[in-house]
């Protein structure tokens, strides 16, 4: 079982990142998506979330409009474009997986927004 992130790196205020999430080792289609975020010091925060069949999202206020979660799931890829990027975006971002009692975790990529 396997979750691997990539996209993350520095960007200025005001630009844009797109975060993918590879997964291998179990069905993706089955399983919801979530994406989380970390900064130093602070509480792992959820950031947006994707059913398995990529129906319904939802997303944290302080990201909503500027961010969009989505999947393809026949490419077991999931995604995270962030749009309007602010420094207080800036954390360590990971994919998470859930399907009933199973979870799977990716092993972050950092996003740092800084002039």
């Amino acid at each position: 079982v396997q979750l691997v992130e990539s996209g993350g790196g520095l960007v200025q205020p005001g630009g844009s990142l797109r975060l993918s999430c590879v997964a291998s080792g179990f069905p993706f289609s089955l399983y919801a998506m979530t994406w989380y975020r970390q900064a130093p010091g602070k509480e792992r925060e959820l950031v947006a979330f994707i059913s398995s069949a990529g129906g319904l999202t939802t997303y944290a206020d302080s990201v909503k409009g500027r961010f969009t979660i989505s999947r393809d799931n026949a490419k077991r890829t999931g995604y995270l474009q962030m749009n309007s990027l602010k420094p207080e975006d800036t954390a360590v971002y990971f994919c998470n997986v859930k399907r009933l009692d199973y979870t799977y975790w990716g092993q972050g990529t950092q996003v740092t927004v800084s002039s």
